[in-house]
């Protein structure tokens, strides 16, 4: 009999069921914004392919238990769920992309022809290829002890792509798309057929990867498109959207499945994904969306981060407030555009958490 969990207003609030108050967290919240995790990585000294363990490196229970306490860090403040520390490209490394961080992801050589795709392994044995994220995971469920659900996550296969044919992030620093992305949107305009090769190969290892984390015990799941953007409507249509449906489509649907599209203004195209969360960017108004699409789903967002990075405390209480407005109470999760940036004060990551919680007391 599995035991109940102690919080569960995210896995409610993913379902449209009614909560006594809207569940937060944040994306990115385990990481470099935090100074802990900053002394943690200081004091252990390992390059990011070791903790996130896209290294061949023999796996040790040190390395778990660095992951779990990194993961970890965010409970403190108060957030309504915990979020595996990894990074999406964790799961490239068994296909046979292995990428290194210089600090930033390097792939050498990228991934631009058919040889290359064709080479890459298919992910059938995540027990073995990703064993790591699987004991992180089991052993996160366990010091948890039911108090927090246990977020999986993937990036969506365009992403993905957008990495390995770039050999590095396709994201510039600040906003936008660098030029390293430029080989990707040569691909799509004058070989796509090679380009779809590659996400067929990416969707199957995706659903087996997210598929493989539920098998474990993560109680919901989020698919990042971080590169939704810098895609036109027709881009998106036909390059992401037929690959988060399979996706979704193959999930185990136990557990409530997330679609976040950095910036994505196509709200009917993201419903059409088939999850049962749309993570908005701040260039959508939650309550016209949920005028748009109704309660089918849920809906997650969408404070602007650089508000929590750039604002005062009254800055981000309005923000959340507004936020909290337009969402409503029901089928809706407390949460950012994007992910924490890096030199956010860690004063205006606690206040967001404990304000959100403030604005909904009776």
């Amino acid at each position: 009999m599995k035991q109940q969990l102690k919080n569960d207003l995210l896995l409610r609030a993913a379902r449209c069921l009614l909560v006594e108050r809207v569940p937060v967290w944040m994306m990115r919240q385990a990481g470099r914004s935090d100074p802990q995790y900053r002394e943690i990585r200081e004091k252990c000294n390992l390059p990011l392919e070791r903790l996130f363990r896209t290294c061949p490196a023999p796996m040790s229970d040190t390395d778990v238990e660095l992951a779990v306490k990194i993961s970890l860090l965010p409970k403190r403040i108060g957030v309504d769920a915990i979020i595996v520390y990894k990074d999406i490209l964790t799961p490239l490394a068994p296909m046979g992309a292995q990428f290194r961080f210089l600090p930033g992801p390097v792939l050498d050589p990228p991934i631009r022809t058919q040889s290359k795709i064709d080479s890459l392994c298919p992910l059938d044995k995540p027990h073995v290829q990703l064993e790591f994220t699987g004991c992180v995971i089991r052993s996160l469920r366990e010091t948890l002890n039911s108090e927090l659900p246990l977020i999986g996550f993937a990036g969506a296969p365009l992403t993905l792509a957008f990495f390995m044919i770039a050999g590095e992030s396709p994201m510039k620093r600040g906003a936008g798309i660098s030029e390293k992305a430029k080989p990707v949107f040569e691909m799509m305009n004058e070989a796509p057929q090679l380009l779809h090769r590659l996400l067929d190969k990416l969707t199957d290892m995706t659903v087996q990867y997210l598929n493989y984390q539920i098998s474990r015990g993560v109680q919901i799941v989020q698919l990042f498109e971080s590169v939704a953007d810098v895609l036109s409507q027709h881009k998106y249509e036909e390059f992401a959207l037929p690959y988060h449906q399979r996706i979704f489509a193959e999930l185990n649907s136990d557990v409530p499945s997330i679609i976040f599209a950095k910036e994505c203004p196509y709200i009917n195209l993201m419903h059409q994904s088939g999850a049962d969360v749309l993570s908005l960017g701040k260039c959508v108004d939650i309550r016209k969306a949920k005028t748009v699409i109704g309660d089918s789903v849920a809906f997650q967002g969408n404070v602007d981060n650089d508000i929590l990075r750039d604002g005062t405390f009254s800055d981000i209480t309005d923000a959340v407030h507004t936020c909290l407005k337009q969402g409503q109470q029901t089928g809706h999760i407390l949460n950012l555009s994007h992910g924490l940036h890096r030199d956010t004060p860690f004063e205006n990551v606690k206040h967001f958490v404990h304000i959100s919680k403030k604005l909904q007391e009776n």
